[in-house]
């Protein structure tokens, strides 16, 4: 008498239970310790200061540019109060001023809702400037800085 053995295709229940308790435990470490939140947050901390960057060296070239050395733009003088950076009523209209000669397009906040750049008629950076007028320094910030960190750049 022969008998057969039979052959074991497939995974049993439990092996399925082990395989997913590791696929759990190892997907649970790595948000645990690669924090993936906190480190898009910080990327876009990032981005926010070579946005500010980019912006302050457009303004600088701008009044090497004039022989008085003020900015010149046609919405004025830059504001000595700090004014949000953007074409719309009680904001700064800066863009018309640094594009297309300074800049190509204007950089504007990476999480901040409503931030965009179309065109230097539409346009909201989400970043604020000021200037002060006893030191002539240009302060720019993002306010809308994550992880409890405060972005500004001053010259």
């Amino acid at each position: 008498m022969r008998t057969k053995i039979a052959s074991r295709a497939g995974l049993s229940l439990f092996e399925l239970v082990i395989a997913i308790a590791l696929i759990v435990g190892i997907a649970g470490v790595y948000f645990l310790v690669g924090n993936p939140a906190g480190q898009l947050a910080a990327s876009r901390n990032t981005k926010r200061q070579l946005d500010l960057q980019t912006i302050m060296n457009s303004v600088r070239q701008n009044i090497a540019d004039q022989p008085n050395e003020q900015f010149a733009c046609a919405a004025g003088p830059l504001p000595t109060s700090s004014t949000r950076m953007a074409n719309a009523s009680g904001s700064y209209n800066i863009a018309p001023c640094l594009i297309p000669t300074y800049m190509f397009n204007m950089p504007f906040d990476p999480n901040s809702p409503n931030t965009h750049y179309q065109s230097n008629t539409d346009y909201d950076t989400g970043y604020f400037v000021m200037q002060n007028a006893s030191t002539g320094q240009v302060t720019l910030s993002a306010p809308a800085a994550e992880l409890g960190k405060t972005i500004q750049l001053i010259r």
